[in-house]
């Protein structure tokens, strides 16, 4: 039994997979750091869950397409939550 060829991912592609899963380690490690230090454990635990959800949603929505504007949104919008995190932790230190 011969395993079938997937296509070759374009450069666009790439770039959203690379940029979730750049957020999605990012998140992995702030909820290691949230469970060890006991700070914003909801925001750290619910944040991953909602990238998981949102990730195969989008992904089963798009067919596997990683350029479909539903993924790039669903980047877009961990990107946003990864920045309002920062924002708070420098509002904090300030």
């Amino acid at each position: 039994m011969a395993a079938e060829e997937l296509p070759a991912l374009s450069r666009a592609q790439k770039f959203w997979a690379l940029g979730a899963a750049l957020l999605f380690l990012i998140a992995t490690a702030f909820l290691g750091f949230s469970l060890n230090t006991g700070a914003l454990r909801g925001f750290a635990i619910g944040w991953l869950a909602l990238q998981i959800f949102g990730y195969v949603g989008a992904l089963k929505f798009a067919k596997g397409d990683f350029a479909h504007p539903l993924f790039k949104s669903q980047v877009m919008l961990h990107f946003i939550a990864l920045m309002l995190l920062a924002a708070s932790i420098i509002k904090a230190f300030s």
